[in-house]
């Protein structure tokens, strides 16, 4: 199984305990958009031995979460209010996956996002959010996953 990162990735920093235990994630700007991966390891699997369901709606709801956060200057704080995914396909250990994160709408309490997940340029899962902005309370912040 390759652990290699693709070129133009680094590790996300200050995820969280709950995402730190679920990565490395990583990030990269890509024509000016950030795009989040994550390397795929038999720990994120279910029995079936591809990767858990919850596990592609966790990346997908952190990569959601962590755009819009950085989609502004100051960034924004936001907690997820509804998440919709739909499954496209499975992945697998060694799969490389990417989150590309479309922003919809920034309003003055909402923020409505879409997101699909790709391993190469296969289309795994589909997701479409709505988060609630919330005021900033540690200006340390940086990621927001």
């Amino acid at each position: 199984m390759s652990q290699e990162i693709p070129a133009g990735f680094t590790p996300i920093p200050h995820l969280g305990h709950y995402l730190s235990q679920l990565g490395p994630f990583h990030w990269k700007k890509a024509d000016g958009r950030l795009v989040v991966g994550l390397r795929i390891e038999d720990r994120h699997t279910n029995t079936r031995g591809i990767v858990h369901g919850g596990m592609l709606v966790t990346l997908a709801d952190s990569a959601l979460g962590i755009v819009l956060y950085n989609s502004r200057t100051p960034p924004q704080p936001i907690v997820t209010v509804n998440l919709s995914t739909d499954f496209i396909e499975s992945a697998y250990p060694g799969d490389w996956v990417e989150a590309h994160v479309d922003i919809l709408r920034i309003g003055k309490r909402l923020a409505y996002a879409n997101c699909y997940l790709q391993v190469g340029d296969r289309r795994i899962l589909r997701a479409s959010g709505v988060f609630a902005l919330m005021p900033p309370v540690n200006p340390k912040e940086e990621s927001e996953g």
